[in-house]
């Protein structure tokens, strides 16, 4: 846990945050995938990713829809943050 007692969940690498977020400073809009994901789910960018994107941690919806297609997953995510 951290100092805060939240418990820090690593990245899944499920991909949803990376389609289902709207990233203006890339021209990505909600919905679309992210032209920077990799096939293996991760970010071509990483250390120069976006605000957005470093803005972004995971959290328990993350495991919560680990198991779910990629499209069930976005719309979770957008049903959500009504994206």
């Amino acid at each position: 846990m951290s100092q805060s007692g939240e418990t820090k969940i690593e990245c899944l690498k499920c991909g949803t945050c990376c389609i289902a977020f709207d990233i203006k400073e890339i021209g990505k809009k909600a919905g679309e995938r992210c032209r920077y994901l990799s096939d293996d789910k991760t970010c071509a960018i990483y250390e120069k990713r976006p605000w957005g994107c470093r803005g972004y941690r995971p959290d328990e919806l993350c495991v919560l829809v680990s198991t779910l297609t990629d499209e069930q997953k976005v719309q979770v995510f957008r049903n959500i943050y009504e994206v």
